[in-house]
């Protein structure tokens, strides 16, 4: 399944330091994926260098083709958001 990056998505993903590859990661081999009005959140549990984990989530409109990666973030929120294990 192919997928484009919106301009607000790229512009995110650079000011948080994700890369196109681990965002297409998430999305490809994700932990959860939650519906959301038109699109699908992507997350995934990852780990910083520390080891400390952080959430991955990547909101794709799908009514878009090919799919449309809106907006992708990181964030310690863990809880807040994931509800499967870590």
């Amino acid at each position: 399944m192919a997928f484009i990056f919106s301009k607000h998505a790229l512009d995110q993903m650079s000011e948080r330091g994700l890369s196109e590859e681990i965002v297409l990661g998430v999305i490809t081999n994700p932990g959860e994926i939650i519906h959301f009005e038109n699109m699908k959140i992507y997350q995934s549990v990852r780990y910083n260098d520390e080891g400390e984990p952080y959430l991955i989530r990547a909101f794709v409109n799908f009514e878009k083709e090919p799919g449309l990666v809106v907006t992708a973030y990181k964030t310690s929120k863990i809880k807040k958001y994931y509800e499967g294990k870590i």
